[in-house]
């Protein structure tokens, strides 16, 4: 079973993918693209994850 920060990689690569893909017209605006949101994706998620640490369900 894949862990959640794996899942949660692969739904960051793929979302940025198709949101450079539909914003960006030349390719290598498409790769810059999605680094950017990739690294934004992913940064989010782990700050968030640490903010909400101390306040278990």
């Amino acid at each position: 079973m894949p862990s959640h920060f794996f899942v949660m990689l692969v739904f960051a690569a793929l979302v940025s993918l198709v949101f450079a893909v539909l914003l960006q017209d030349e390719p290598a605006e498409q790769v810059k693209l999605v680094g950017l949101l990739f690294g934004a994706f992913v940064a989010t998620a782990v700050v968030l994850g640490w903010i909400l640490f101390p306040f278990p369900l």
